[in-house]
């Protein structure tokens, strides 16, 4: 058995894997992807060694270590709206994994909206793929985003991957109203202070910010605050020897999650370190805080649930998430309300706090084998 093993082979994940081979331990990287990066370096070369690579954790009782560092990232908040079903509809981070996967969008007429510095690193990269990125539409205000001004250095980065868009138009208090298209998306009508029309594209790529992928940190039984894993200075969450970095702790970017990766890494090789209080995290969410008219998007009859086609006005009776699985299975499929969870908890202030294993859908034989039925 390695002597530490870490959940995710993004930014925290790698800069704690190395920082425990620098301590002379053994280490082995579990990531669902088949190759080390994460959203940030997808596709890029990234040595990684102990990596086992294509491994989906479903639960604490698969991890054969006394010691385990949980750097499982985040994903896309996605929130409902007419349309937001339709093929070519897709999520920001989304379009640009596929691209890297091998989507050819030369020529393609996309537009990026949602909100978030997701949106510019996002519009760059497929500008230089040779895509016609429309615009960037973010529903916040350039008066909100002047909180990053306490972050000079992250403020004059975002300019500079503004400045990088050449001829991309950025439209503040700008956001997607509905998608239209027989069969798949055909164009995409937005409203910017007051007015709204409707624009003919080939992709939507949208996304509301990201969400901490903190289920695994949930089944260990580590203490949560507002969805984010609770950590001390030496990224040791409330549970003995289990540690935490990188976006499920706060998003705040590749330079927090390397920080926190490689200080978690060497205190769970059993080295003091410690990591500085991130205060970045704070001022995002300050600057991108989601406007109240995005939770009047959805029409009755928009779909909520995707797994489930459930429509919104089949949940609005229920008075809590519970009631809404128990009536209508919202949350209950395949995707076990890694997407509806958190968009319904913007729209109707429902948390679920209930994460059992397996994290994800698993043959029976696997199940068995590890006794899990049993329990």
């Amino acid at each position: 058995m390695p002597d530490v093993v870490v959940v995710g082979a993004g930014p925290a994940g790698i800069a704690a894997a190395r920082a425990v081979r620098e301590c002379g331990k053994t280490v082995a990287v579990l990531d669902d992807n088949f190759a080390a990066g994460g959203q940030i370096w997808r596709g890029e070369p990234v040595s990684l060694e102990g990596l086992r690579a294509g491994t989906r954790v479903l639960g604490p009782w698969q991890l054969g270590s006394e010691r385990i560092v949980l750097a499982t990232g985040a994903r896309e908040l996605f929130l409902p709206f007419p349309g937001w079903t339709l093929p070519n509809v897709v999520g920001a981070g989304g379009l640009q994994a596929l691209v890297k996967g091998g989507l050819a969008v030369r020529g393609k007429r996309i537009i990026v909206a949602g909100s978030g510095p997701l949106l510019l690193v996002v519009a760059l990269y497929l500008q230089k793929q040779g895509a016609q990125v429309l615009f960037v539409a973010e529903q916040a205000s350039t008066r909100q985003m002047m909180a990053l001004a306490r972050h000079p250095l992250k403020l004059v980065e975002g300019l500079r991957l503004r400045a990088g868009l050449l001829g991309v138009p950025y439209r503040t208090e700008c956001w997607p109203v509905s998608a239209e298209g027989p069969g798949q998306l055909l164009s995409v009508t937005l409203r910017q202070r007051g007015e709204t029309w409707t624009e003919r594209c080939d992709y939507l790529a949208c996304g509301f910010g990201l969400v901490p992928n903190a289920e695994l940190a949930a089944l260990f039984g580590c203490e949560l605050r507002d969805g984010f894993v609770v950590v001390d200075e030496k990224q040791r969450t409330s549970i003995p020897n289990v540690f935490a970095a990188g976006e499920i702790t706060g998003i705040g970017g590749v330079e927090k999650a390397s920080e926190e990766g490689r200080v978690a890494g060497l205190t769970a090789a059993g080295r003091d370190a410690r990591c500085s209080r991130q205060v970045f995290p704070d001022t995002l969410r300050r600057a991108f805080a989601l406007r109240d008219e995005l939770r009047h998007l959805a029409t009755r009859d928009t779909i909520v649930c995707r797994c489930e086609d459930v429509p919104l006005a089949a949940i609005r009776p229920a008075a809590s998430w519970r009631e809404s699985k128990l009536q209508t299975r919202c949350g209950m499929g395949p995707c076990q309300g890694r997407v509806c969870g958190p968009a319904l908890q913007f729209l109707c202030g429902w948390r679920d706090e209930s994460v059992r294993p397996p994290l994800y859908p698993a043959p029976v034989e696997e199940l068995l084998s590890e006794k899990l039925l049993d329990e």
